[in-house]
């Protein structure tokens, strides 16, 4: 999950607590798509877009898909996430572009878009590249 910092940081999630905070504001419906699969419980990378371009925390699907009540059309979904764990050592784009065994991802294939599926194999390779 993509945001800009300066909009919405890992720093800010984790002040929103236990009850979490919507991950709205999706207005792709790829990305959208990948928000309704999302289930309670599951666990997504947060990735600091544009300032930073680095993977810097830990988040936990609190609550699945729902109506954004952002979207005056009543098209798009919003998903609620909770803070888990910052990154000891964020994962930067550059470091992941480097990995040969990342190449296939969404985030570098499909920059753009802003929430994406990562695959077990790569998620164990990222958490590895956080650890100091």
């Amino acid at each position: 999950m993509k945001s800009e910092p300066d909009v919405w940081s890992i720093d800010q999630q984790k002040k929103a607590g236990a009850k979490g905070a919507p991950w709205d504001g999706v207005r792709n419906y790829q990305a959208a798509k990948n928000l309704k699969s999302m289930k309670k419980n599951d666990l997504c990378f947060f990735y600091h877009s544009n300032i930073g371009k680095e993977i810097v925390g830990i988040v936990e699907i609190i609550k699945e898909a729902y109506i954004d009540k952002t979207d005056k059309s009543g098209r798009f979904v919003a998903v609620t996430v909770k803070f888990k764990e910052k990154l000891s050592k964020p994962v930067t784009l550059e470091s992941i572009k480097n990995h040969k065994e990342l190449s296939h991802l969404a985030l570098i294939k499909q920059s753009r878009l802003s929430v994406m599926p990562i695959d077990s194999k790569s998620w164990k390779i990222l958490n590895n590249m956080s650890k100091v």
